[in-house]
């Protein structure tokens, strides 16, 4: 998948490119699925890179078909998901730099839709430190969700930010719910004391979430650099460190119960632009896959 101009959905195109190969530490895959993720639009709307043409894609899940000089552990015919560190991922084949087993019980869906949500809610929580009680901003959404399973996993009390519709959602992941908006301190407030605050959703939200706190130090943002910068809350990125453990650690907590796969919607790979529009309306609850067949 690639695009050579800036622009809507439409400028995406399927093209053939030469057959990549797995180089040191790496394997590639025979992708049967890929994850979509907000800075796909993002980059095929010219806010994030200004070279073209792009492709698209860092995770994805499928079956190894040929391994790099210094892998152990893993097999041609295996089943695996990952991290495609070139972008590449949105394809028939992906080289993987980062990679773990599919958990028995994952299709090839589920596995792809895991990689960025749960590399993201794991970073975050890691520069946060244990929480007795983490509120959540945005509790919802894929990496939202993630991120009240993984605290909960660690024995924190979770309070999470949704609409009303995703409350019962929540319930069911392990965490009290409030609706956001006007008037969230006194909401949280009435629920108990809060030590540690991740923004997931943005919305300007910082100045409540370190009121809560009580610091700027026990706050950290996915979602508002703008605002972190403003308020002296830290701004979570790849490019400081990334929590690639999570890959290894995740299927034990899938295989015992403790952590639920987001619900996921499958396109196929030609229908990628109907999944971009799907995306991009917002709303979804889940993750967005593209699939090979």
């Amino acid at each position: 998948m690639r695009f050579s101009r800036f622009g809507g959905p439409e400028v995406l195109e399927l093209v053939d490119l030469i057959d990549p190969h797995a180089g040191q530490g790496q394997v590639r895959i025979a992708v049967r699925a890929a994850g979509v993720n907000t800075s796909d639009w993002k980059k095929r709307q010219g806010l994030m890179d200004e070279e073209l043409p792009q492709t698209l894609g860092y995770e994805a899940a499928g079956i190894v078909d040929e391994i790099g000089d210094g892998v152990t552990g893993v097999a041609v015919g295996d089943r695996v998901f990952g991290f495609s560190d070139d972008g590449i991922a949105q394809a028939e084949l992906a080289v993987l730099t980062h990679f773990a087993p599919v958990p028995k019980s994952l299709g090839f869906s589920d596995a792809a839709a895991l990689p960025v949500a749960l590399e993201t809610a794991t970073r975050a929580l890691d520069q946060l430190g244990f929480a007795a009680t983490l509120l959540v901003n945005g509790a919802s959404g894929s990496v939202g969700s993630a991120v009240v399973q993984l605290a909960v996993a660690r024995g924190s009390r979770v309070i999470g930010t949704a609409s009303p519709a995703n409350h019962e959602y929540l319930r069911s992941l392990g965490a009290e719910p409030v609706v956001y908006g006007e008037r969230l301190v006194d909401r949280v407030r009435a629920l108990g004391p809060v030590d540690r605050a991740l923004d997931v959703a943005g919305g300007g939200v910082l100045p409540e979430l370190i009121e809560l706190t009580g610091s700027a130090d026990h706050v950290v943002t996915i979602a508002d650099f703008a605002g972190a910068q403003q308020c002296g809350v830290r701004f979570s990125r790849g490019d400081s460190g990334r929590a690639l453990h999570v890959l290894d650690e995740i299927g034990a907590l899938i295989e015992t119960g403790g952590f639920q796969v987001p619900a996921v919607q499958s396109f196929a790979l030609a229908d990628v632009a109907a999944a971009h529009r799907l995306g991009e309306r917002g709303g979804v609850r889940g993750k967005i896959v593209l699939v090979t067949g």
